[in-house]
């Protein structure tokens, strides 16, 4: 099994992605305590400055949207945000975030001590109890849930040991509760969209050794989506694909954490089985999105589900989070290469690059128009995951694998990593060349002075006299051999074995080597509208500067219709990337990658006209 090297061991250091983070950073930083607190503060009975008495709504202090504090799920994003900030905390050794984080971790502890010692919700208890009716309320689970994670990482990643001590009592009224709704029905703990519970429950079981958790992993572990998982050919068409996908994370870290062997087993399979229902057998955009309107969409009908609202943001934040752990456990690169498709045309793609905020959901449809979030209006889930997305950064990018002396760059991420792998302590960097090929006499086999983001340099250093192995995943996208350059003395041969660049014998010192992947734009067809394809270039998808479908005529293949076109910018890169101009269509339009687009409309999905058929 791999282990990622985490957070708190690698930081990235350049390009979109340190972008992104920046962006996030900066926001979190930007919100208002008492605002993030607000909920939590009106259920503990503590007067919210200023709110005593409202004259004029749209001037006084507080968040709205879905944290107004007449919505039900209010209170939902501070487990965000906690989460958010442990992790800059872990990653950057951020200072001022660190400060903030103890300081509201602090105050929930004063509204735990003012409800009574055990409570600490941002909602009243008796949400919960209602989950025993059948009145309606929405989601009272979900939003603890989110709680219950900020607490549990702000003592992960930023050592806070009161938020753990806040959890724990939190735990003895869930113990208190569970045993009240079973006697009423054992089936009630499973309503309220508690999809994340188990997870949880079992990170503390990890965490404290405690038996009380595993009380609670017994109370939430018997989920009727295992069993359908298990027994159905398609067990998740039509159904809530956000409620469904943190079941699979509980399953996911009960394999890691249980001590029977046979659960252990049970519980890698039915994580195994919900991976391939959700995607193996359904199938996706080219933007790894599978759900429509919050529901997943029916087996290989992604054509007939293309409209306003596909791809909802935190499908595709917690997809990632499932393809990570199963990728630790099998090491198959399939997993990564879904992620990297993933980061780049949902986490990149669904986050306005000048604000920060997200796009609750990714329109496939053509002429569309992304609809972004508001700083302090809005509030969504997804604005909750957006700001956790690009803390998952760091920890996606290296993994060690003891056994075998091995790491494994599984993302290509400018970053530094430092690692201890037995008793060798190494360093990793990785940056983008972004330089012609031409200038690098050791690529000289490409020709045309290209320009390419996929052009890599490594530097790596040991300082054991124990060598080591380094692996680097090749890109299922990768059109060619990948272009390996070693600069060293002693010159580590290396080897291409299936998905994987190996260099063995890495001895003590420092190493320098290049890598080149080759991509190639390629059109990816809808399976139920095979006239109807995006354009993807690597694992980047490409959008139109169009707002309809103006179609591609392809008399002599994909190239013969694009350009690619190259200006140098003052940004994240020295060259634009990924840009294209069709040519010789009865309509040309500029093609560039979906994560660039902000307001204006934009086309995914093109009908084809092959006229050599």
């Amino acid at each position: 099994m791999l282990n990622r090297v985490e957070k708190e061991n690698v930081k990235v250091t350049g390009g979109v992605f340190r972008e992104r983070m920046n962006l996030d950073r900066n926001y979190l930083l930007e919100l208002d305590n008492t605002c993030l607190l607000q909920n939590f503060y009106l259920e503990a009975c503590i007067i919210v400055p200023g709110a005593q008495q409202v004259h004029d709504p749209s001037k006084i202090n507080l968040h709205w949207g879905w944290e107004a504090p007449c919505g039900q799920l209010r209170g939902h994003f501070l487990g965000h945000w906690m989460s958010a900030a442990a992790a800059f905390v872990a990653s950057d050794d951020d200072k001022e975030l660190k400060i903030k984080l103890d300081k509201i971790v602090d105050e929930l502890k004063r509204c735990q001590d003012k409800n009574g010692g055990r409570w600490v919700g941002s909602i009243p208890e008796k949400y919960m109890n209602a989950l025993a009716y059948d009145d309606y309320i929405w989601s009272p689970q979900y939003t603890m849930h989110k709680t219950i994670m900020g607490l549990v990482d702000a003592y992960r990643y930023a050592g806070n040991e009161t938020a753990l001590d806040i959890v724990d009592k939190l735990a003895d009224w869930y113990l208190e509760w569970v045993d009240k709704m079973n006697a009423i029905d054992p089936n009630i703990v499973y309503k309220g969209e508690q999809g994340g519970m188990l997870e949880e429950w079992a990170e503390l079981y990890a965490i404290t050794g405690k038996e009380k958790y595993k009380t609670l992993i017994d109370a939430y572990k018997d989920n009727h989506l295992y069993k359908m998982l298990e027994e159905k050919e398609d067990a998740l068409s039509d159904e809530h694909a956000n409620s469904s996908i943190p079941v699979s994370h509980g399953s996911a870290r009960l394999y890691e954490v249980l001590k029977d062997e046979k659960e252990k087993q049970y519980f890698r399979t039915v994580t195994e089985k919900f991976w391939e229902h959700a995607v193996e057998k359904r199938g996706m955009f080219a933007t790894t999105g599978a759900n429509a309107g919050e529901f997943w969409i029916p087996l290989k009908k992604m054509g007939q589900y293309i409209g306003d609202n596909d791809q909802e943001f935190c499908t595709v934040y917690n997809m990632v989070r499932t393809a990570d752990y199963l990728y630790r456990w099998t090491g198959d690169t399939k997993y990564q290469d879904y992620i990297e498709r993933a980061i780049y045309n949902g986490f990149l793609a669904q986050q306005n690059r000048f604000t920060g905020m997200p796009a609750y959901f990714l329109s496939l449809k053509a002429g569309a128009v992304k609809k972004w979030g508001s700083k302090r209006h809005d509030f969504w889930c997804c604005s909750g995951t957006m700001v956790q997305a690009p803390t998952l950064y760091p920890s996606l990018i290296y993994y060690t694998d003891e056994d075998n002396d091995s790491i494994t760059v599984a993302q290509y991420i400018p970053s530094k990593a430092e690692i201890k792998l037995g008793s060798r302590n190494i360093s990793i960097s990785q940056t983008t060349d972004m330089m012609s090929y031409n200038n690098q006499v050791f690529f000289d086999e490409h020709s045309g002075g290209e320009r390419s983001r996929w052009s890599l340099k490594f530097e790596i250093e040991n300082d054991s006299e124990e060598s080591f192995e380094l692996k680097f995943r090749i890109p299922k996208w990768c059109a060619s051999e990948p272009s390996v350059v070693i600069r060293d003395v002693n010159d580590p041969s290396y080897d291409i074995e299936g998905s994987h660049i190996v260099i063995r014998n890495i001895a003590k010192g420092k190493l320098t080597l290049n890598i080149v992947f080759d991509a190639k734009v390629v059109a990816e067809y809808l399976p139920d509208r095979p006239e109807v394809a995006a354009l993807v270039d690597g694992p980047i998808v490409l959008a139109g500067s169009c707002d309809r479908d103006c179609g591609l005529e392809l008399k002599d293949g994909l190239e013969s219709a694009l350009y690619q076109r190259t200006e140098h910018t003052y940004t994240t890169y020295v060259w634009r990337q990924n840009t294209y101009i069709t040519i010789n269509q009865p309509v040309n339009f500029e093609l560039k990658p979906l994560y660039d687009v902000d307001d204006e409309p934009y086309t995914v999905y093109f009908t084809i006209k092959d006229n050599k058929d």
